[in-house]
């Protein structure tokens, strides 16, 4: 099922520091918990959740990791891998391909933009649903009757 967070944020196009955007971008999708800048940013940009982002999907969107390569190259646990990877799939984010026994991942369409798109489609379509939930609301508050 599909599921992000979804907020009004600054687009930060003038910010350079790559660190600085995908942390904020990330925590306003509801990925990453929401950090202080001034005195979390190193603790956050060395966590497990944002070097999955980075350096596993974006910077390497071309390859495919198995659940047993995630866990050597971040050096964490199966259950907190897991975690990380279910709520990016959870967003739409990532392409899961059956290899055998074992699962691989890599970020959807092997790059973050079309990626994007696929997750834009699934906020329209959530949206569009809201309005006709809204209208279908609005017409049996209003006692009409109607088929």
């Amino acid at each position: 099922m599909f599921e992000m967070n979804i907020r009004i944020v600054n687009p930060m196009l003038y910010e350079k520091n790559i660190d600085f955007v995908l942390l904020n971008f990330l925590n306003s999708i509801g990925y990453m918990p929401r950090v202080d800048p001034q005195r979390d940013f190193e603790r956050a940009i060395k966590s497990v959740p944002y070097r999955l982002f980075k350096e596993c999907f974006l910077l390497r969107a071309d390859r495919e990791w198995s659940v047993e390569e995630l866990i050597a190259y971040l050096g964490t646990t199966r259950t907190t891998l897991y975690r990380h990877l279910n709520k990016l799939k959870s967003m739409d984010l990532l392409d899961e391909r059956q290899e055998g026994m074992n699962k691989k991942y890599r970020l959807r369409y092997g790059d973050l933009k079309h990626a994007w798109n696929f997750v834009e489609a699934n906020v329209n379509l959530a949206m569009q649903n809201y309005r006709m939930m809204v209208e279908h609301i609005s017409k049996l508050a209003g006692g009409e009757d109607y088929e």
